[in-house]
């Protein structure tokens, strides 16, 4: 009887030494973006422009279109084709890292004040700020933290072990919704003392992105894990409230068979 491999064939030296640098490279890059990210999320700090809202507006979809195309599985195939499947979900991370980059670097402020909070409710919005971070990173880590970065990919790359099928196991806040680290991106983007324009602008079209994507990422999973996830969202709903839509508990078609993805056993990214 056959067996399967326990270990990944050697490559060159160069091409370790690289890959083990573009993983430390994007891994700081990732823990700069969310060092800057979190000022940013809360007052959309950057420099007045006359064309300022088209250009923030551009930002905010260059990020929303590159992460959804990215993510697709016909781009996943075609990636495929030149890039080690190990450091797919590191190129996913750095593109992520890059796009936001772009958009602190770039962003321009719009002076016009939607709304302004002082006393107790400005601490309200800042504790609910600073608890979708938390609940973000909680998100994350059900999902399983090293697959959003690539570190997982990388770890077993680098000691040379093929990675294993992932599956889907509910836990923690997963049991409520389909959703969890969407809905705290949410919160990041709402929970803001003052609410200028220019921040009203990037609320809008990424709350708009956030059930556009995760309708996206509803489709992904149930082509790669197939019934079991159809199973699952039938019974937990993308969003809490969510009674109607691609977005509430689905029904169960009996008798109907799903992709199970064995083309690719590792689903993707957030």
């Amino acid at each position: 009887m056959e067996h399967q491999p326990t270990t990944a064939p050697r490559e060159p030296l160069v091409f370790r030494a690289g890959g083990i640098l573009f993983g430390v490279i994007t891994h700081l890059w990732f823990l700069a973006t969310v060092w800057y990210l979190f000022p940013f999320l809360s007052s959309t700090p950057g420099t007045s422009s006359e064309h300022a809202l088209w250009i923030d507006a551009c930002l905010t979809l260059q990020f929303a279109i590159s992460h959804s195309l990215y993510l697709s599985p016909p781009a996943r195939v075609w990636l495929g084709r030149w890039l080690n499947r190990s450091f797919y979900g590191c190129s996913f991370c750095l593109l992520t890292c890059a796009s936001l980059s772009l958009v602190m670097w770039q962003w321009r402020t719009v002076p016009v004040v939607i709304w302004q909070m002082s006393g107790i409710w400005a601490v309200m919005m800042w504790a609910g700020y600073v608890g979708c971070w938390i609940g973000l990173f909680y998100s994350l880590a059900l999902s399983g933290m090293g697959y959003q970065t690539g570190l997982t990919d990388l770890l077993h790359w680098y000691k040379r072990r093929p990675l294993p099928r992932r599956t889907f196991t509910p836990r923690g806040a997963y049991f409520v919704l389909r959703h969890p680290v969407y809905l705290s991106v949410l919160g990041l983007l709402w929970f803001t003392p003052t609410m200028t324009l220019d921040h009203a602008l990037m609320t809008g079209i990424w709350s708009a992105y956030i059930f556009i994507g995760s309708w996206l990422k509803d489709r992904r999973l149930a082509y790669y894990l197939g019934d079991s996830y159809h199973d699952y969202a039938a019974q937990v709903p993308g969003y809490p409230g969510m009674l109607f839509g691609p977005l509430a508990r689905w029904r169960r078609l009996e008798g109907t068979k799903m992709s199970t993805g064995d083309g690719d056993p590792q689903p993707a990214s957030v």
